[in-house]
């Protein structure tokens, strides 16, 4: 498998070098195992000659050639995680040459994987439009907001759609380079996470904070405060919209628009992570827990548990041991 990892200046250092492992790592398994050559050919390329990491480190890139004919294309993501530093990253001469460059190698035929921020890079070529995807989640709204045509699924830590996949946040590159090896060998891509003591995830919801994602609208910074005082009582979509002083469409739609969810879905977001501070930092018993955050019985609120964290009671109490 021919992969190409395109670096751009300012790129995320983890998620270049977790990559570069991951991939190292399998060939060096494969070497020991069989025959033959590497199942992996990884070149780091760039449309520049000279590109730094985000700390500074220089990487050493080849030129983008016609004869290069990657069956993958990775794109890593920039060391960019907040909205005022991302936007104009995403303007620069060098993103948008990539952009072009990530146009011609799908025309191609290539394959094209992009993680964690690395995803806004990919949904700039309109290669995403009407397409499912996955980005880092405290970026979601900005995401969703720029690229209303995307499907996107935030919750969701891997996302393959057609020649293209996408995975979640940060470590998203990790899952990405595992899922990779998989899809040419299930017993090496075994082997390399037993290694790295590390496994693809289905899911970024347990880590996603709901109060980071209202930070990207007033009128959802204002709801997720009311919500948070409301708990315990029943969701009413029209007394949140009163006590907001909007109406109860607007309320919806702008839930839809930066959250993409219902405000009821958020209202039951806030549940589970009230829900599961209590589990996790206090005594109180099932019962005492479910009533704090608005549910009659604790058996209602272990399974919202488990569909939501993809984890029950126990578990979550064990992670304190």
């Amino acid at each position: 498998m021919r992969i190409s990892i395109l670096a751009l200046d300012g790129l995320f250092d983890t998620g270049l070098t977790v990559t570069l492992d991951a991939f190292g790592i399998a060939n060096n398994f494969a070497a020991r195992q069989m025959s033959g050559p590497p199942p992996f050919e990884v070149s780091i390329v760039g449309v520049r000659k000279s590109v730094r990491s985000g700390h500074g480190w220089p990487i050493p890139v080849q030129a983008i050639t016609p004869d290069l004919k990657p069956d993958w294309v990775i794109v890593p993501a920039l060391n960019t995680s907040t909205p005022d530093r991302l936007i104009p990253a995403l303007a620069r001469r060098d993103v948008n040459q990539a952009k072009a460059q990530l146009l011609t190698w799908h025309a191609e035929g290539a394959h094209i994987a992009a993680s964690c921020i690395g995803s806004f890079l990919l949904a700039e070529t309109g290669l995403l439009d009407h397409q499912e995807a996955t980005t880092t989640w405290w970026l979601a709204p900005l995401f969703r907001q720029r690229y209303p045509n995307v499907l996107l699924d935030e919750s969701r830590m891997l996302v393959p759609s057609g020649r293209m996949v996408t995975t979640g946040a940060a470590m998203g590159h990790l899952d990405l380079a595992l899922w990779l090896v998989r899809r040419a060998s299930p017993e090496l891509a075994t082997m390399v996470s037993r290694y790295l003591l590390a496994d693809i995830r289905s899911s970024q919801a347990p880590y996603i904070i709901p109060n980071h994602l209202a930070q990207a609208d007033p009128l959802i910074l204002r709801f997720e405060r009311w919500a948070r005082e409301h708990l315990k009582e029943g969701f009413s979509l029209q007394k949140a919209a009163d006590a907001l002083t909007t109406s109860a469409r607007t309320l919806q739609r702008r839930c839809q628009a930066v959250l993409g969810k219902s405000p009821l879905d958020y209202f039951q977001d806030l549940r589970v992570e009230r829900a599961r501070s209590l589990v996790q930092g206090s005594s109180l018993d099932l019962e005492a827990i479910a009533a704090e955050v608005g549910y009659v019985d604790g058996a209602t609120l272990r399974t919202l548990l488990r569909q939501r964290l993809g984890r029950g009671v126990r578990e979550l109490r064990a992670d304190l041991r």
